[in-house]
């Protein structure tokens, strides 16, 4: 079993940054790829990156190609999401997801519970 929280969402100007944080309890934790997943209001939910245990990370979307970036700390069994240069566009609920090992699209066997961004003046 795997428990996933995420930390760091906020309401925040454009043009500014947040960092989102996502820990995961349990023994095996560190081993598990975990995702990053935005649902913007009224949007379906999209995968902006995953990344492995050994620190590799699939591609952000074009949108946030370049400004957000995904990295992980497995002592402290926490994923990162960098997001810079924020704009309204990236408001939205942000979710970590687990998978074991490997990343996928879309197919996770566990999932936080979100946190919100906001990006308004």
């Amino acid at each position: 079993q795997l428990q996933l929280v995420e930390s760091g969402g906020g309401l925040v100007q454009p043009g500014g940054s947040l960092t989102l944080s996502c820990a995961a309890s349990g023994s095996t934790a560190d081993r598990y790829a975990i995702g990053w997943f935005r649902q913007a209001p009224g949007m379906e939910r999209e995968r902006l990156s995953c990344i492995t245990s050994l620190g590799i990370s699939a591609n952000f979307p074009d949108p946030v190609k370049g400004r957000f970036t995904i990295t992980r700390d497995n002592a402290k069994k926490t994923v990162y999401l960098q997001m810079n240069s924020l704009k309204p566009e990236d408001t939205g609920v942000y979710s970590c997801a687990a998978r074991w090992i490997f990343c996928s699209a879309k197919e996770y066997d566990y999932w936080g519970q979100g946190t919100q961004v906001t990006v308004s003046s």
